[in-house]
């Protein structure tokens, strides 16, 4: 479905028409098991839940509820409006706005006010020519200390991937921040399915100039 929305004019409408296909089966979809990432929850661990979060991609919502239960003030956005229905649906008894948005177009209004911006699995499921413009418009949503999770597979040399998802370079990992300061940056290596998954988490931090 992915490959073959790639070569239409709208390479991304394939998440729509995953989730309007699957009538309703979380099941049908591959990313999610009704839990927040594990890797996210380990890093929020030792960090304030006080302030504005963004959760990028959210699909149907497993991390935006789990910041919103932190105590975090949470807008999680996803292109598709199946999506963002269907999360708030399941959600429902939790104070989450919920968004449809393209993150190559984010509203103007969102720059420069979020405390905690989150970005699982999204950058490594989309192709690499919009990937290449989507990262930029992370580090801009920003306010000032607010720091930039992204999680997600690590592209190993060698391999051959049908993707998506789409491992990401340790080169292009680095890049996600822009000019923010890399605060932490992980590479855990687990077994999913008999087979080893390389994976990293990384985060950054708007530490504004004192000049």
């Amino acid at each position: 479905m992915a490959m073959e929305a790639e070569s239409r004019s709208d390479p991304l409408i394939w998440f729509e028409e995953l989730y309007r296909s699957s009538g309703g089966n979380e099941e049908m979809i591959p990313w999610s098991n009704g839990d927040p990432n594990h890797l996210l929850v380990e890093w929020l661990e030792d960090k304030p839940c006080v302030g504005r979060a963004l959760v990028v991609g959210c699909g149907l919502g497993e991390d935006a509820a789990y910041l919103a239960k932190l105590g975090w003030e949470v807008t999680a956005f996803d292109i598709s409006p199946t999506a963002i229905g269907w999360a708030a649906s399941i959600h429902k008894d939790l104070d989450i706005e919920w968004r449809v948005e393209d993150l190559l177009e984010l509203p103007e209004e969102w720059r420069g006010v979020w405390d905690l911006v989150v970005e699982v699995h999204i950058l490594q499921a989309i192709p690499e020519k919009i990937r290449v413009a989507a990262a930029p418009k992370l580090p801009p949503l920003l306010a000032p200390n607010g720091r930039l999770v992204s999680v997600g597979r690590v592209d190993r040399e060698g391999d051959e991937v049908q993707g998506p998802p789409w491992p990401l370079s340790r080169e292009y990992i680095l890049s996600i921040g822009g000019e923010l300061e890399l605060t932490s940056i992980l590479f855990p290596i687990e077994i999913a399915q008999g087979e080893e998954v390389h994976r990293y988490i990384s985060s950054w931090q708007f530490i504004p100039s004192e000049n």
